[in-house]
């Protein structure tokens, strides 16, 4: 369970292996056209804590902003630790709706033209009794999402991972790939996408540690499944590289653009266009070097040098290993993503606190007649989401960024 936040809100608070892979019996599946996002496509994510625990890192969202940073798109996460698809884990004091409707209607509300879908994970545990109910209620929401004109785009389920014996961590993960197979089978049926998350996550356990408590991502883990989305995807990730050639004191450039100096001390002075802003490297793994740009820099002097961008140093090292080439992994567009990243972190923990109050039972349910008063607080937050989602769009989009080459004493 998330931990529960206090969020201020117009003058009133509101209280709140692992075992070895067993053979993939399941294939990936893909749309007829390749994945895209137009202006004024709604994002959701929808499932259980595979969704919800994002909210404390954002990465799923970020790697689709970034990667659609012309367009006007915006998301909504409705992950609820130990949801199924029969949404048995939204329910509350309130009586009606129901657990059911009260999914139906968050699904509703949300109004997506996208939907992810995260599912399975809970359901698992009842093994293969429980698969009909589970198709049954996971072709349900399918009808549900297709009434609503959106499309859907199914996950598999996420291993288990603990090296503690008594978790039986085999039988768990045996059921977790049967219903992953199921979740394909009726991908395959319905024609909609499947994406296998199961073995990729599964993989990279095995070389860092990205899974906490057993079953539940950690930021590095995130940032994995956000990787893993946008190669299933089709999403170009692959890595930037511009080469600068110095000679006569000029510098030619190629994947960039030569400036001429305008600094005294400055051997090369270029400019270069991104695609997309960076995909920003989680705090416990600043080794991870996917986003960098490589530069490689030939025809120096022997000695170091150092890179410089808005006058602050995102590089350095000798000559040899310029021609080599360095990656680059700070600068004014790593500084730009965190700026967009706090922005969709406050954006999704004002959504979480109008979608899911703690005290829903006095404010929305049934109790509403003690402090119903307090609803129009939860829907002005809209303003306040608006106005985030407005900011996210609006600087999203990456600029050239310019570069000062500088001997180092």
């Amino acid at each position: 369970m998330r931990k529960t936040r206090i969020a201020a809100v117009f003058g009133y608070i509101l209280f709140l292996f692992s075992t070895l892979p067993i053979p993939s019996l399941y294939a990936q599946t893909k749309p007829a056209t390749a994945f895209t996002l137009k202006d004024g496509d709604r994002v959701v994510f929808l499932g259980s804590s595979i969704f919800e625990n994002d909210f404390q890192y954002g990465y799923l969202e970020l790697a689709l902003t970034t990667r659609f940073a012309d367009k006007g798109v915006t998301f909504r996460n409705l992950g609820w630790t130990g949801d199924n698809v029969w949404g048995e884990g939204r329910s509350t004091y309130t009586n009606p709706p129901t657990p059911y409707e009260h999914l139906m209607e968050d699904i509703t509300k949300a109004q997506p033209t996208v939907v992810f879908l995260g599912y399975g994970g809970v359901e698992a545990q009842d093994g293969q009794a429980g698969l009909p109910h589970f198709k049954e209620g996971l072709n349900k929401l399918l009808d549900k999402i297709e009434a609503l004109g959106a499309q859907a785009i199914l996950l598999s389920t996420i291993p288990v991972v603990s090296s503690d014996t008594a978790q039986r961590i085999g039988q768990r993960n045996a059921d977790l790939e049967l219903y992953s197979k199921a979740i394909s089978e009726v991908a395959a049926q319905r024609k909609k996408q499947f994406i296998d998350i199961y073995n990729p996550i599964l993989n990279a356990s095995k070389k860092d540690s990205i899974i906490e408590n057993t079953v539940h991502l950690n930021e590095l883990g995130y940032y994995h499944l956000a990787t893993t989305l946008e190669k299933a995807l089709g999403l170009d990730a692959a890595k930037a590289s511009t080469a600068v050639s110095i000679a006569n004191n000029k510098a030619d450039v190629s994947n960039g653009r030569s400036l001429t100096p305008d600094k005294e001390g400055v051997l090369a002075r270029f400019a270069v266009d991104n695609k997309y802003l960076p995909l920003p490297s989680p705090k416990s793994a600043d080794w991870i070097t996917d986003n960098a740009r490589t530069v490689r820099i030939s025809g120096l002097k022997k000695g170091y040098y150092a890179l410089f961008s808005e006058n602050d140093q995102v590089a350095s090292a000798s000559a040899k290993d310029w021609e080599k080439g360095v990656e680059i992994k700070q600068g004014p567009q790593f500084a730009k993503v965190a700026e967009i990243r706090n922005m969709i972190l406050k954006k999704n923990e004002l959504h979480f606190f109008q979608y899911r109050p703690l005290n829903q039972t006095y404010i929305i349910g049934f109790r509403r007649y003690e402090q119903g008063r307090h609803v129009k607080g939860l829907e002005e937050q809209n303003i306040l989401i608006k106005w985030l989602e407005g900011q996210i769009i609006l600087n999203s989009e990456p600029k050239e960024v310019v570069y000062e080459l500088r001997k180092m004493d």
